[in-house]
């Protein structure tokens, strides 16, 4: 058996570790600093129809407990992502899930569309932290319904499992994810980052160009543990927790709080190695722990949620 081994619906995951949509970026990022095939899975930058240049520098800033970006969902198009960047990974034995954005339901459609004719794509992940146009800009993941009619749309046709990942960003996280559940979603991937701000004393203004951004790293993963065993409690289909993690034991912390699979964020910018050195350390912490296997641990956190009631 292998101790590391995760099943989710399309995937088999040699590990439950992942790098999470963004600081991965579309496979170049890290290629010089590990094999990417010890990951789990890889989860590549998110997606749109047509090229994005993404918001002008600057559009990050570095925390003690974090960082904040407004990079903009700038990527090359899904016609470059699917001709030029999935065939460059086809040498590494580990699955490829797309994350997909958009401004409208159509748009997602069309990406998802494109991106499932790609033999390298196994599963789809929406990002559904996206300014909604048709509904004056507001975002798909804050409208359960919106979050329903859009992973309908795109469950109509896509060939591959498809993910949805909640953005903490609203006041009831909970109905956001049964309503993706209830629109065929074969799981969840959660959390998105936190929108923030920081504001410079010299210059009295914003660090970010953008004036706001999204909060990433060890500062929002306390969030991330509450939100996703509260998700876990109320759907049926799998959750990808992600939010902070950077050891070992906060990916032990997301499995016990529901999670099924883990994805690293923030913490490889600061360390390239960060997945490959926490796929290490798993199974000797496992064995302080008395864990005999991920598969295990998953099914012991599901026995005891049923205990509850």
């Amino acid at each position: 058996m292998n101790q590391l081994g995760v099943t989710l619906p399309g995937l088999k995951l040699k590990n439950p570790i992942m790098p999470a949509s963004g600081p991965f970026g579309l496979g170049e990022r890290y290629r010089d600093d590990f094999d990417y095939s010890i990951l789990g899975a890889i989860i590549i930058k998110s997606t749109t129809s047509q090229a994005r240049v993404g918001n002008p520098k600057p559009c990050y800033h570095h925390l003690d407990t974090g960082l904040l970006n407004a990079v903009g969902l700038k990527n090359p198009g899904v016609d470059v992502v699917v001709n030029e960047k999935l065939p460059a990974l086809k040498d590494f034995d580990t699955p490829v899930i797309a994350s997909v954005a958009g401004t409208t339901t159509a748009e997602f459609v069309e990406v998802t569309k494109k991106l499932c004719q790609s033999p390298y794509v196994k599963a789809i992940e929406l990002n559904v932290s996206c300014p909604n146009v048709a509904e004056g800009g507001l975002t798909f993941g804050s409208n359960p319904e919106a979050v329903r009619l859009m992973t309908e749309a795109v469950k109509k046709i896509a060939t591959v499992p498809v993910y949805v990942k909640l953005t903490p960003n609203v006041t009831d996280i909970v109905a956001i994810a049964q309503a993706a559940e209830k629109g065929g979603a074969d799981g969840i991937s959660m959390i998105n980052s936190l929108l923030s701000m920081a504001i410079d004393l010299d210059t009295r203004k914003p660090y970010l160009s953008n004036k706001t951004g999204g909060l990433s790293g060890p500062a929002i993963k306390p969030l991330a543990i509450r939100m996703i065993y509260q998700v876990s409690r109320a759907i049926s289909i799998p959750i990808i927790g992600m939010g902070g993690v950077s050891t070992a034991d906060d990916v032990l912390e997301m499995i016990m709080a529901g999670a099924s699979a883990v994805a690293i964020g923030t913490a490889q910018y600061k360390n390239p190695l960060a997945c490959k050195e926490i796929i290490e350390a798993l199974p000797i912490r496992m064995k302080e722990l008395g864990i005999e296997s991920i598969e295990g641990l998953i099914t012991e956190v599901k026995e005891g949620r049923r205990n509850e009631y």
